[in-house]
């Protein structure tokens, strides 16, 4: 194919075809630009492919996190309402109830 361009080429020169030549150059330099810009554009999307993965990797691991928070959470939530239960009890031995059952007042204190 080079072989092709530049025997075009030397047989405008040699035909003093200057204003032919100049088209053909003029051509053959936009064809190169638009290879590079299909290449650039290619390279972009590529780019960007990559940042997304590594997007929705971060953001998998946010979530996972997340929902492990939450099951931490709710779990500290139950020992705090256990907590609660427990003080209610307790303060209804103080005020009123006398003990009877000694080891169930032992597991709320």
């Amino acid at each position: 194919m080079i072989k092709f361009f530049r025997k075009i080429r030397q047989q405008l020169l040699t035909e003093n075809k200057f204003s032919k030549y100049l088209l053909y150059a003029i051509g053959e330099i936009v064809l190169v630009v638009i290879g590079i810009l299909i290449a650039l554009s290619i390279n972009n999307t590529n780019e960007l492919g990559k940042i997304k993965g590594k997007e929705l990797n971060y953001l998998q691991g946010i979530k996972a996190d997340l929902s492990l928070n939450l099951l931490e959470l709710e779990n500290f939530i139950k020992s705090r309402e256990n907590h609660i239960n427990s003080a209610n009890i307790l303060l209804d031995f103080f005020e009123d109830t006398p003990v009877t059952d000694l080891d169930y007042f032992n597991y709320h204190t």
